[in-house]
Protein backbone atom coordinates (compact mmCIF):
# COMPACT_ATOMS: atom_id res chain seq x y z
CA UNK A 1 0.00 0.00 0.00
CA UNK A 2 1.07 3.68 -1.21
CA UNK A 3 0.45 7.09 -0.34
CA UNK A 4 0.37 7.72 -4.20
CA UNK A 5 -2.54 4.48 -4.52
CA UNK A 6 -4.41 5.69 -1.62
CA UNK A 7 -4.56 9.44 -3.42
CA UNK A 8 -5.62 7.78 -6.43
CA UNK A 9 -8.81 5.95 -4.39
CA UNK A 10 -9.60 8.88 -3.18
CA UNK A 11 -9.69 11.04 -6.07
CA UNK A 12 -11.98 8.47 -7.85
CA UNK A 13 -14.25 8.64 -5.26
CA UNK A 14 -14.39 12.36 -5.89
CA UNK A 15 -14.76 12.65 -9.29
CA UNK A 16 -16.84 9.26 -9.07
CA UNK A 17 -15.11 8.61 -13.02
CA UNK A 18 -12.21 6.88 -13.73
CA UNK A 19 -10.82 8.59 -16.02
CA UNK A 20 -11.40 12.36 -14.57
CA UNK A 21 -9.83 10.88 -11.48
CA UNK A 22 -6.82 10.02 -13.58
CA UNK A 23 -6.43 13.62 -15.30
CA UNK A 24 -6.77 15.35 -11.29
CA UNK A 25 -4.04 13.12 -10.38
CA UNK A 26 -1.82 13.56 -13.57
CA UNK A 27 -1.39 10.07 -14.59
CA UNK A 28 -3.27 8.05 -17.73
CA UNK A 29 -6.08 6.22 -17.09
CA UNK A 30 -4.67 2.69 -17.32
CA UNK A 31 -1.88 3.55 -14.85
CA UNK A 32 -4.21 4.74 -12.35
CA UNK A 33 -7.07 1.73 -12.77
CA UNK A 34 -4.46 -0.82 -12.27
CA UNK A 35 -3.30 0.87 -9.15
CA UNK A 36 -6.38 0.76 -7.54
CA UNK A 37 -7.41 -3.20 -8.67
CA UNK A 38 -3.66 -3.30 -7.18
CA UNK A 39 -5.02 -2.09 -3.76
CA UNK A 40 -8.34 -3.60 -3.96
CA UNK A 41 -6.26 -6.80 -4.62
CA UNK A 42 -4.19 -6.32 -1.33
CA UNK A 43 -6.82 -5.57 0.97
CA UNK A 44 -9.39 -8.22 -0.64
CA UNK A 45 -12.28 -5.99 -0.77
CA UNK A 46 -13.80 -4.38 -3.69
CA UNK A 47 -13.83 -0.37 -3.45
CA UNK A 48 -15.67 1.04 -6.63
CA UNK A 49 -19.20 -0.57 -7.96
CA UNK A 50 -18.25 -0.66 -11.59
CA UNK A 51 -20.57 0.38 -14.35
CA UNK A 52 -21.27 2.05 -18.21
CA UNK A 53 -20.63 5.66 -16.83
CA UNK A 54 -21.24 5.32 -13.44
CA UNK A 55 -18.66 4.52 -10.51
CA UNK A 56 -19.77 4.78 -6.78
CA UNK A 57 -18.61 3.62 -3.36
CA UNK A 58 -19.22 -0.28 -1.40
CA UNK A 59 -19.85 0.27 1.86
CA UNK A 60 -16.62 -0.94 2.92
CA UNK A 61 -14.45 2.00 0.06
CA UNK A 62 -16.66 4.50 1.99
CA UNK A 63 -15.04 3.59 5.05
CA UNK A 64 -11.26 3.05 3.65
CA UNK A 65 -11.51 6.47 1.42
CA UNK A 66 -12.76 8.33 4.78
CA UNK A 67 -9.62 6.77 6.00
CA UNK A 68 -7.65 6.94 3.08
CA UNK A 69 -8.14 10.85 3.34
CA UNK A 70 -7.09 11.27 6.69
CA UNK A 71 -3.76 9.58 6.15
CA UNK A 72 -3.14 11.85 3.35
CA UNK A 73 -4.37 15.12 5.71
CA UNK A 74 -1.62 13.65 8.13
CA UNK A 75 1.15 13.42 5.60
CA UNK A 76 0.52 17.45 4.37
CA UNK A 77 0.48 18.20 8.05
CA UNK A 78 4.29 16.54 8.72
CA UNK A 79 5.36 18.23 5.66
CA UNK A 80 3.94 21.65 7.16
CA UNK A 81 5.13 21.09 10.24
CA UNK A 82 8.51 20.89 8.37
CA UNK A 83 7.99 24.23 6.73
CA UNK A 84 6.92 25.58 9.86
CA UNK A 85 9.78 24.37 11.77
CA UNK A 86 12.18 26.91 8.98
CA UNK A 87 9.30 29.90 8.91
CA UNK A 88 5.77 29.33 9.07
CA UNK A 89 5.37 32.92 7.16
CA UNK A 90 7.75 31.36 4.31
CA UNK A 91 6.24 29.07 1.10
CA UNK A 92 3.32 29.20 -0.60
CA UNK A 93 -0.98 29.38 1.34
CA UNK A 94 -3.06 28.05 -0.65
CA UNK A 95 -6.00 30.94 -0.19
CA UNK A 96 -9.69 29.85 -1.36
CA UNK A 97 -12.02 33.15 -1.69
CA UNK A 98 -15.74 33.40 -2.93
CA UNK A 99 -17.04 35.15 -6.19
CA UNK A 100 -18.66 37.87 -3.84
CA UNK A 101 -16.10 39.15 -2.13
CA UNK A 102 -12.89 38.57 -4.17
CA UNK A 103 -12.72 41.20 -6.62
CA UNK A 104 -13.03 44.09 -3.57
CA UNK A 105 -11.16 42.15 -0.88
CA UNK A 106 -7.63 41.03 -2.56
CA UNK A 107 -6.88 45.03 -4.23
CA UNK A 108 -6.64 45.52 -0.86
CA UNK A 109 -5.22 42.25 0.60
CA UNK A 110 -2.99 41.09 -1.09
CA UNK A 111 -0.56 44.51 -0.48
CA UNK A 112 -0.86 44.03 2.96
CA UNK A 113 -0.20 40.64 2.96
CA UNK A 114 3.14 41.17 0.97
CA UNK A 115 3.75 43.76 3.38
CA UNK A 116 3.58 41.62 6.64
CA UNK A 117 4.70 38.05 4.94
CA UNK A 118 6.90 39.14 1.73
CA UNK A 119 8.24 35.04 1.60
CA UNK A 120 4.94 34.12 1.51
CA UNK A 121 3.48 33.07 -2.10
CA UNK A 122 -0.41 33.62 -1.96
CA UNK A 123 -1.94 31.30 -4.71
CA UNK A 124 -5.45 31.85 -5.09
CA UNK A 125 -8.33 30.19 -5.66
CA UNK A 126 -11.81 31.63 -6.48
CA UNK A 127 -14.96 29.12 -6.41
CA UNK A 128 -18.36 28.66 -5.05
CA UNK A 129 -19.24 28.56 -1.18
CA UNK A 130 -19.56 24.52 -1.12
CA UNK A 131 -16.70 24.00 -3.52
CA UNK A 132 -14.19 26.06 -1.48
CA UNK A 133 -15.46 23.60 1.55
CA UNK A 134 -14.79 20.33 -0.43
CA UNK A 135 -11.30 22.02 -1.35
CA UNK A 136 -10.52 22.87 2.06
CA UNK A 137 -11.52 19.49 3.34
CA UNK A 138 -9.98 17.96 0.81
CA UNK A 139 -6.29 19.76 1.63
CA UNK A 140 -6.73 21.52 -1.67
CA UNK A 141 -6.39 24.92 -0.14
CA UNK A 142 -4.93 26.06 3.23
CA UNK A 143 -7.47 28.78 4.48
CA UNK A 144 -10.45 30.13 3.13
CA UNK A 145 -12.51 33.87 2.76
CA UNK A 146 -16.03 32.98 2.53
CA UNK A 147 -19.54 34.20 4.24
CA UNK A 148 -21.36 32.57 7.00
CA UNK A 149 -23.01 30.90 7.48
CA UNK A 150 -20.76 28.12 7.37
CA UNK A 151 -20.37 25.05 9.42
CA UNK A 152 -18.28 22.20 8.38
CA UNK A 153 -16.52 19.86 10.63
CA UNK A 154 -12.88 19.57 11.66
CA UNK A 155 -13.40 23.25 10.07
CA UNK A 156 -12.07 26.30 12.33
CA UNK A 157 -13.37 29.80 11.33
CA UNK A 158 -13.10 33.20 12.69
CA UNK A 159 -15.03 36.09 11.75
CA UNK A 160 -12.95 39.60 10.58
CA UNK A 161 -15.54 41.89 9.30
CA UNK A 162 -19.37 42.40 8.95
CA UNK A 163 -20.95 44.46 5.94
CA UNK A 164 -23.90 45.79 5.14
CA UNK A 165 -26.21 45.37 1.73
CA UNK A 166 -27.35 48.00 -0.03
CA UNK A 167 -30.29 48.48 -3.21
CA UNK A 168 -28.91 49.59 -6.37
CA UNK A 169 -30.98 50.88 -8.91
CA UNK A 170 -30.97 52.96 -12.01
CA UNK A 171 -30.79 56.56 -11.88
CA UNK A 172 -33.86 58.18 -11.85
CA UNK A 173 -35.99 54.84 -10.41
CA UNK A 174 -38.81 56.43 -7.91
CA UNK A 175 -36.95 54.63 -5.03
CA UNK A 176 -33.92 57.41 -5.61
CA UNK A 177 -36.68 59.87 -3.70
CA UNK A 178 -36.70 57.35 -0.82
CA UNK A 179 -34.22 57.49 2.71
CA UNK A 180 -34.01 53.93 2.59
CA UNK A 181 -35.85 50.76 1.18
CA UNK A 182 -37.78 47.98 3.07
CA UNK A 183 -36.87 44.21 2.22
CA UNK A 184 -40.35 43.72 1.93
CA UNK A 185 -40.16 46.10 -0.84
CA UNK A 186 -37.91 44.51 -3.15
CA UNK A 187 -40.80 42.03 -4.01
CA UNK A 188 -42.68 44.88 -5.86
CA UNK A 189 -39.62 45.03 -8.60
CA UNK A 190 -37.80 42.90 -11.00
CA UNK A 191 -34.54 41.86 -9.00
CA UNK A 192 -31.45 40.86 -10.35
CA UNK A 193 -29.90 37.73 -8.40
CA UNK A 194 -26.20 35.97 -8.94
CA UNK A 195 -26.89 32.86 -10.58
CA UNK A 196 -27.86 29.35 -8.47
CA UNK A 197 -24.40 28.47 -6.36
CA UNK A 198 -23.75 31.69 -5.57
CA UNK A 199 -24.39 32.36 -1.52
CA UNK A 200 -24.62 35.88 -1.44
CA UNK A 201 -28.00 35.02 -3.68
CA UNK A 202 -29.15 32.10 -0.74
CA UNK A 203 -28.39 35.23 1.81
CA UNK A 204 -30.72 37.62 -0.48
CA UNK A 205 -33.32 35.32 -0.73
CA UNK A 206 -33.66 34.63 3.26
CA UNK A 207 -33.93 38.19 3.42
CA UNK A 208 -36.91 38.32 1.48
CA UNK A 209 -38.16 35.01 0.87
CA UNK A 210 -40.81 36.49 -1.59
CA UNK A 211 -37.93 36.46 -4.33
CA UNK A 212 -38.26 32.98 -4.36
CA UNK A 213 -40.62 33.10 -7.51
CA UNK A 214 -41.30 29.45 -7.41
CA UNK A 215 -43.39 29.86 -4.46
CA UNK A 216 -45.44 33.30 -5.95
CA UNK A 217 -49.45 32.02 -6.59
CA UNK A 218 -50.77 32.21 -9.92
CA UNK A 219 -52.14 36.06 -10.33
CA UNK A 220 -49.79 37.76 -8.00
CA UNK A 221 -48.54 40.54 -8.79
CA UNK A 222 -45.18 40.45 -7.69
CA UNK A 223 -42.27 40.85 -10.32
CA UNK A 224 -40.17 38.22 -12.08
CA UNK A 225 -36.39 37.79 -10.57
CA UNK A 226 -33.45 37.72 -13.29
CA UNK A 227 -29.87 36.18 -12.83
CA UNK A 228 -26.99 37.54 -13.69
CA UNK A 229 -23.38 35.44 -14.00
CA UNK A 230 -21.46 37.99 -11.42
CA UNK A 231 -21.73 41.37 -9.52
CA UNK A 232 -20.35 43.11 -12.27
CA UNK A 233 -22.53 41.80 -14.69
CA UNK A 234 -25.58 42.46 -12.68
CA UNK A 235 -25.02 46.23 -11.85
CA UNK A 236 -24.52 46.99 -15.80
CA UNK A 237 -28.19 45.28 -16.00
CA UNK A 238 -29.45 47.46 -13.64
CA UNK A 239 -27.88 50.60 -14.80
CA UNK A 240 -29.34 49.33 -18.25
CA UNK A 241 -32.78 49.58 -16.66
CA UNK A 242 -33.85 46.23 -16.47
CA UNK A 243 -34.36 46.08 -12.99
CA UNK A 244 -33.11 46.42 -8.99
CA UNK A 245 -30.78 44.44 -7.09
CA UNK A 246 -29.05 44.09 -3.53
CA UNK A 247 -25.06 44.61 -3.16
CA UNK A 248 -23.15 43.80 -0.66
CA UNK A 249 -21.72 47.73 0.41
CA UNK A 250 -17.97 46.29 -0.34
CA UNK A 251 -18.80 46.03 -3.75
CA UNK A 252 -19.89 49.50 -4.56
CA UNK A 253 -17.18 51.43 -5.74
CA UNK A 254 -17.30 55.25 -7.45
CA UNK A 255 -17.67 54.78 -10.43
CA UNK A 256 -20.93 53.30 -9.51
CA UNK A 257 -22.38 56.61 -8.71
CA UNK A 258 -22.68 57.99 -12.66
CA UNK A 259 -24.52 54.28 -13.37
CA UNK A 260 -26.65 53.48 -10.47
CA UNK A 261 -28.41 55.05 -7.51
CA UNK A 262 -27.06 53.26 -4.23
CA UNK A 263 -30.00 53.31 -1.08
CA UNK A 264 -29.75 52.04 2.47
CA UNK A 265 -32.11 49.61 3.89
CA UNK A 266 -34.29 50.50 6.99
CA UNK A 267 -33.41 48.55 9.93
CA UNK A 268 -32.34 45.74 10.61
CA UNK A 269 -30.30 46.58 7.85
CA UNK A 270 -29.74 42.46 6.46
CA UNK A 271 -25.52 42.34 6.83
CA UNK A 272 -23.19 39.32 6.01
CA UNK A 273 -20.51 38.45 8.41
CA UNK A 274 -16.92 37.12 6.41
CA UNK A 275 -14.52 34.83 7.93
CA UNK A 276 -11.40 32.89 7.86
CA UNK A 277 -11.90 29.01 7.84
CA UNK A 278 -9.37 26.74 7.93
CA UNK A 279 -8.76 22.80 9.28
CA UNK A 280 -8.59 21.66 12.58
CA UNK A 281 -5.18 20.71 12.20
CA UNK A 282 -3.19 23.45 9.96
CA UNK A 283 -0.28 23.40 11.67
CA UNK A 284 0.68 27.67 10.58
CA UNK A 285 -1.46 29.79 12.79
CA UNK A 286 1.00 32.15 12.30
CA UNK A 287 0.11 32.43 8.27
CA UNK A 288 -3.86 32.29 9.06
CA UNK A 289 -3.12 35.46 11.49
CA UNK A 290 -1.04 37.20 9.16
CA UNK A 291 -4.00 36.61 6.49
CA UNK A 292 -6.06 37.78 9.18
CA UNK A 293 -4.17 40.95 10.16
CA UNK A 294 -4.48 41.65 6.42
CA UNK A 295 -7.89 41.55 6.35
CA UNK A 296 -8.61 44.03 9.43
CA UNK A 297 -5.66 46.05 7.44
CA UNK A 298 -7.69 46.26 4.23
CA UNK A 299 -9.21 49.71 4.83
CA UNK A 300 -12.50 48.51 3.62
CA UNK A 301 -15.68 51.07 3.32
CA UNK A 302 -18.74 50.83 5.66
CA UNK A 303 -18.46 47.40 7.13
CA UNK A 304 -17.91 47.08 10.63
CA UNK A 305 -14.18 44.94 11.37
CA UNK A 306 -14.43 42.23 14.27
CA UNK A 307 -10.70 42.14 15.77
CA UNK A 308 -11.49 40.45 18.74
CA UNK A 309 -13.15 37.83 17.55
CA UNK A 310 -12.24 34.05 18.60
CA UNK A 311 -11.72 30.91 16.33
CA UNK A 312 -15.06 28.75 16.83
CA UNK A 313 -15.06 25.28 15.38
Amino acid sequence: MTLTELRYIVAVARERHFGRAAASCFVSQPTLSVAVKKLEDELGVTLFERSAGDVTLTPIGERIVEQSQAVLEEVQVIKQLAEQGKDPLAGPLRLGIIYSISPYLLPHLIPALRERAPQMQVLLEEDYTARLAEMLKQGEIDLAIVAEPFHEGGIVTQAVYEEPFVVATPKGHPWEALPQVNAEQLAEENVLLLSPGNCFRDQVLQMCPDLNRESVPAGSSLQRTLQGSSLTTIRHMVAGGIGVTVLPVTSVGPTDEALLSIRPFAEPVPTRRVVLAWRKNFPRNAAVEAVRQAVLKAQLGNVTYLPDEHPSV
